[in-house]
């Protein structure tokens, strides 16, 4: 099965760690527009050590937009899902921000991933971690998104849902405790916004 490694990037170590270890036919770097040079020259290396082998492409993305970064991510897993690619995630690399988004866009697309890891800079250890999910039912994923699209009302949540509005505000309540809804509003979050991608 041929694999494609999605990675940030900072340092060439963590990424020729995860190259070496699965050994993917595609390596997706994520990085901003305006990268420094020092992140242009991880590139150039890679191209020019590994290049020949392995298809290397750029995914131009946010550095501190968690949600872009989250959507771009999930892209890239379900252009290379549909190739029939095994897909590994690795964080290691670039900004928190942009490495979190990358692992939100794992979690949006669970199913699709195979492994999403870590590489420590001490010893260059490659670190599992979960391949974790938003955990929100069907009905709580429509009510992030009628509230995504701006609803405003209880009511109308309830009818275009097609649940009572009992049900609308337990839902509701429950999305709260979860953090994916503001508190005392109906104000989707920052992890609502992640949850609906």
């Amino acid at each position: 099965m041929d694999y494609t490694l999605i990675s940030t990037i900072y340092a060439i170590e963590p990424v020729m760690v995860c190259i070496t270890n699965f050994s993917p036919k595609k390596v997706v770097l994520l990085r901003e527009e305006d990268a420094p040079k020092d992140k242009l020259k991880v590139e150039g290396i890679l191209q020019d050590t590994v290049g020949k082998f392995i298809e290397i492409e750029n995914k131009i993305t946010s550095l501190y937009d968690v949600v872009r970064v989250a959507k771009d991510t999930v892209e890239i897993i379900e252009a290379e899902n549909a190739l029939g690619r095994k897909i590994v995630v690795n964080i290691s690399g670039g900004r928190k921000p942009q490495a979190l988004g990358a692992l939100f866009g794992c979690y949006a697309r669970h199913k699709m991933i195979e492994r999403i890891v870590y590489v420590t800079e001490e010893d260059s250890h490659i670190l599992d971690l979960p391949i974790l999910n938003f955990g929100i039912s069907e009905t709580k994923l429509m009510v992030l998104e009628e509230l995504k699209k701006g609803e405003t009302s209880v009511k109308n949540l309830a009818i275009r849902i097609g649940i009572s509005r009992g049900m609308t505000y337990n839902h509701i309540r429950e999305l709260r405790e979860m953090g994916f809804i503001a508190p005392d509003t109906l104000e989707i979050t920052t992890a609502g916004k992640l949850a609906v991608i």
